[in-house]
C-alpha cells in the first residue's frame, strides 16, 4: 500500500494533480454539484431518492 500512497502523493504535488485538487474544491463549493454528489451517494447506499425520479 505504501507504493500506492506514494503515487497518489506524487500526483497531488504535480501540476496536473494541483489542477484536479483545485477543480474538486471548486465543485465542492457549488451547492448544485454538492446536491448531485449527495444524491448519487444516497443511491449507492440504497437510500430512497431525494429529488427527481427518472
Amino acid at each position: 500500500m505504501a507504493g500506492l500512497f506514494n503515487k497518489i502523493m506524487r500526483f497531488a504535488k504535480s501540476p496536473e494533480g494541483r489542477r484536479a485538487i483545485n477543480q474538486a474544491k471548486r465543485y465542492a463549493k457549488d451547492p448544485h454539484t454538492r446536491k448531485q454528489a449527495k444524491d448519487a451517494f444516497d443511491r449507492l447506499r440504497g437510500k430512497k431518492g431525494h429529488g427527481k425520479s427518472y
